[in-house]
């Protein structure tokens, strides 16, 4: 059902949501904002890779594929019946996440590589395991509906951050992690991403 006057999207809803900590905390954070002006420091650069990646390389995956599993098919549904297309699609999305997810990782170690980054030997933070220890809860305990919202909200708010980032204007483009933060910046605001984002978002709000 399209919004109207008098109803707003689920999406919509939660981002005007007044918090403790305003949304902005997070999508402006001041690690973005070093980013974005090219003051980050290489080794907290590398701090973040290594954070990243443990979020991207185990806790996504694990978190997809309970989705993918709480996906509640029936052998009653016929082939072209509303609740199997609609099952169908979350296979196809859930997918094209994890298919998404896969590539975000090796494109992790090459921006490593090429911007002699060194996310080695950084042992996991207690945010990065809190943070996958909920995925994991929400996997597990919640149901398809808790989780696609949940799915939706993590990509929105990188979605929103980098497009922060990309926003600022760093001191010299050229120089320290500004060439590696701009491939970044692309990665999580190209059209692809958007479309995608968006995606999660219309079956959020349905």
């Amino acid at each position: 059902m399209p919004p109207t006057a008098n109803r707003t999207t689920l999406t919509a809803h939660l981002l005007s949501l007044s918090t403790p900590r305003p949304y902005s905390a997070a999508t402006e954070h001041p690690f973005l904002t070093a980013a974005g002006l090219g003051t980050l420091s290489p080794a907290l650069l590398s701090l973040w890779l290594a954070q990243d990646r443990l979020y991207a390389a185990h806790g996504y995956p694990r978190f997809i594929g309970r989705v993918l599993a709480s996906i509640p098919f029936s052998s009653l549904d016929e082939p072209d019946s509303p609740r199997e297309r609609k099952n169908q699609e979350l296979v196809r999305v859930l997918s094209d996440a994890l298919a998404n997810v896969v590539r975000e990782v090796n494109f992790f170690d090459d921006i490593a590589k090429e911007h002699r980054l060194k996310p080695e030997g950084w042992k996991e933070r207690k945010a990065t395991r809190d943070y996958t220890a909920e995925m994991t809860r929400v996997g597990a305990e919640g149901g398809i509906e808790d989780a696609m919202v949940f799915l939706w909200a993590m990509e929105q708010i990188y979605l929103d951050s980098w497009r922060y980032v990309g926003s600022l204007k760093p001191v010299n483009a050229d120089e320290g992690t500004a060439p590696a933060v701009k491939s970044l910046v692309d990665n999580w605001t190209n059209s692809e991403f958007v479309q995608f984002v968006d995606e999660l978002a219309q079956i959020v709000n349905r």
